[in-house]
């Protein structure tokens, strides 16, 4: 998804009344997610009456903004509005016309009766990334050792936290596939141990405790294929080597599994310090824009 040179954000307003035609008291009542079309325009419109907010702002690709992110959690941009390339406006209409902001072209038939431009104001941009491994755990459930860090707690060592590692104890088995049965009642107490040694299989890199890593018991290399110890299977009616001790078959792995992270971006915009003659407010909270994208990689092997 691209978005142009200028970003149009636009909120609507719930309701208004006139004092004596001379002050326009403005409340604002709306969600906090901000539509969007084409490429360029986050918008939500009011038609009665018809109206709308628009902040414009030059020179800002949200893009950028997501790829800035990196490794950090959160970032912050401002802005100041100045009547050219950073402008805030509020419009009145005698009908709300058709996607007023989403064509390359302005539509002919825009019908505004007034518009309010502020002399002033300060737009704030925050990004946000919350990451997950979409594993059936809490994120907050993969503390391991109880310090309140998820960043520390890396069972397997491959370099990827346990919260967005997408098999936790590195045996190639996901952790989605080892029936951890988490639930709000229960935590992980439901979790299954195979083997019955205290460790929950998906921390446990050796599941039916014969002494041959689970990541092993393969009946052939995978180094062509993503390695996968729950398809090979000596005994049909047991199930794959290794959840049955009786079978040791070792294929030494050689790597891990590719792995999934789904990164969720969301950006707030807010402005503050408004002037407009019909306004009241002096901040607004213009909502969030949310964008989500998987991340794919190979975790190197140790």
């Amino acid at each position: 998804m691209k978005f142009g040179r200028f970003i149009f954000i636009l909120i609507t307003i719930f309701s208004l009344s006139c004092d004596d035609g001379d002050i326009i008291e403005v409340s604002l009542d709306f969600d906090n997610n901000v539509e969007y079309c084409g490429t360029v325009v986050f918008y939500k419109e009011k038609n009665d009456p018809a109206e709308t907010l628009s902040i414009q702002l030059q020179n800002v690709n949200i893009d950028d903004l997501f790829a800035e992110m990196g490794d950090a959690t959160s970032i912050t941009r401002t802005y100041t509005i100045n009547g050219t390339s950073n402008r805030f406006n509020y419009r009145t209409y005698s009908s709300l016309p058709s996607n007023p902001f989403c064509n390359d072209i302005p539509p002919a038939d825009l019908n505004v009766v007034k518009d309010d431009e502020s002399s002033s104001g300060i737009v704030t941009l925050t990004v946000e990334k919350f990451q997950d491994d979409n594993d059936g755990i809490p994120a907050e459930f993969e503390d391991i050792n109880g310090d309140g860090d998820l960043t520390n707690d890396d069972t397997d060592g491959d370099g990827i936290p346990n919260y967005i590692d997408i098999d936790d104890d590195g045996d190639n088995v996901l952790t989605t596939n080892e029936e951890v049965n988490f639930s709000s009642a229960n935590g992980l107490s439901d979790a299954r141990d195979f083997d019955g040694d205290g460790i929950p299989d998906y921390l446990d890199n050796d599941d039916d405790g014969d002494g041959v890593l689970t990541r092993d018991e393969e009946n052939f290399s995978s180094d062509d294929d993503e390695p996968n110890p729950a398809n090979d299977i000596t005994n049909t009616e047991i199930g794959p080597d290794y959840l049955n001790p009786d079978v040791n078959t070792t294929v030494p792995a050689t790597r891990y599994r590719t792995h999934t992270i789904q990164n969720t971006f969301v950006l707030t915009v807010e402005i503050a310090n408004i002037n407009l003659s019909n306004l009241t407010q002096t901040y607004l909270y213009f909502g969030e824009i949310e964008k989500s994208e998987n991340e794919r990689f190979r975790p190197d092997f140790n």
